[in-house]
């Protein structure tokens, strides 16, 4: 039990940092959702979206991340995923304001 709670909260300290734009956190989120790991189902649309964010900021290695798993997703899939990304800064910049 105690590790499930650390994994959630690695996730939502992951997610708060985010919304701060921690580009790292960005690239943590796609590795947990792309693997299921950190108490979060694997979810692809997810990885990427977030892959997708940190790579858009200049994060090398979530750009090599975003490539390999949008070979596993379908046109859908991945528009789904950038329309997510779009959405979540959108927000950000809302709540900058």
């Amino acid at each position: 039990m105690a590790d499930e709670t650390a994994e959630d909260l690695l996730v939502a300290s992951c997610l708060a940092a985010a919304a701060q734009g921690d580009i790292s956190a960005y690239y943590d989120l796609g590795v947990a959702y792309s693997t299921g790991s950190h108490g979060v189902d694997c979810d692809l649309i997810e990885a990427h979206k977030w892959f997708n964010l940190a790579a858009v900021a200049g994060h090398a290695e979530a750009q090599l991340c975003r490539a390999d798993i949008a070979d596993e997703m379908t046109a859908r899939e991945i528009a789904e995923a950038q329309r997510r990304a779009r959405e979540w800064l959108s927000a950000a910049s809302r709540r900058a304001a």
